[in-house]
């Protein structure tokens, strides 16, 4: 029986799988699409290994909370219509809440058991991929701790209660009343997440970072043609509004611009009942430094069909 490229996205409707997996199975089938959904199932296992070949720059970031510990992790998959997969945010949020129990380093989640399958979470995520039916990975994580204070949180756009494609989580110190605290932190959390600060405070910025950018203003200021002793001013001016623009405590604060992030975190001590301070934050944004892959997806279809 001839397949045609009709067939083939019909079973890919129906059951995720990869292009080239639905028309294999509908050849072994001869095009019988109910037999074709179960030999992809009987098969399912065999293939996760072969799709975790292909790039996964979709998917989801989970948040999760508790005491005084909040994780943020990212999860991915090939496309956004698996992201809003039921089954996809589920293992999502388990992923991040197995993190709650580790150091949150990207090994300890790795290896940590879910508590659904009884597996690790690497384990986990391939089951998923021969389930879902196409690449899936856990590819970061990290965690936050205070001793006295909270790790607040805020999911940009968030699609369900703790995911999204952008989440973050501050660490606020203080002894002062938590709703307070938890308050002013997911205020700082939404600044975070619209501003994409470099580092909590102009010495935490990386060196080279503000080597490079010192190096381009020298260059700028030369043009001028003015005397070193100007130039060095020059520089040194824009290099202070280079800081005030990338360390957190010193940006403008969304909120209310005629203050900095700095000064409403220290008037938040009002309110708190006692002083606050902003420790370290942590912003991950979805498929961050991923090279995605870019197709067409009449092409792949025949491509698929032409073998």
């Amino acid at each position: 029986m001839s397949i045609t490229a009709a067939m083939v996205k019909e079973l890919r409707d129906k059951t995720g799988a990869g292009m080239m997996d639905c028309k294999k199975a509908l050849a072994e089938t001869n095009g019988d699409m109910e037999a074709a959904i179960d030999w992809l199932r009987a098969k399912g296992i065999a293939k996760a290994d072969k799709k975790s070949g292909r790039t996964a720059a979709e998917g989801l970031i989970a948040v999760a909370s508790e005491g005084k510990s909040a994780v943020v992790v990212e999860v991915n998959s090939e496309t956004d219509f698996v992201a809003r997969n039921d089954a996809f945010q589920d293992l999502a949020r388990s992923i991040a809440q197995v993190a709650l129990g580790t150091d949150g380093s990207a090994e300890a989640v790795a290896a940590a058991t879910v508590p659904s399958s009884g597996k690790s979470v690497t384990e986990t995520v391939k089951d998923a991929i021969a389930h879902i039916g196409e690449n899936m990975s856990f590819r970061r994580a990290a965690k936050l701790s205070v001793d006295d204070g909270v790790v607040a949180t805020y999911v940009h756009n968030a699609v369900a209660d703790g995911l999204g494609k952008l989440g973050v989580i501050v660490a606020v110190k203080s002894t002062g009343n938590a709703e307070a605290l938890n308050a002013i932190g997911r205020q700082v959390a939404m600044h975070i997440a619209a501003t994409n600060p470099l580092a909590l405070t102009s010495a935490d910025v990386d060196p080279a970072v503000a080597d490079r950018e010192r190096n381009v203003f020298i260059e700028q200021a030369r043009e001028s043609g003015k005397p070193d002793a100007i130039i060095e001013k020059m520089v040194e001016g824009r290099m202070r509004k280079f800081y005030e623009e990338v360390a957190l405590l010193s940006q403008a604060f969304v909120m209310n611009p005629d203050q900095t992030v700095g000064e409403a975190v220290k008037a938040s001590a009002e309110q708190a009942g006692a002083p606050v301070e902003i420790a370290a934050f942590v912003r991950f944004q979805l498929g961050e430094g991923i090279e995605k892959e870019e197709s067409d997806f009449a092409a792949e279809v025949a491509a698929a069909v032409k073998g």
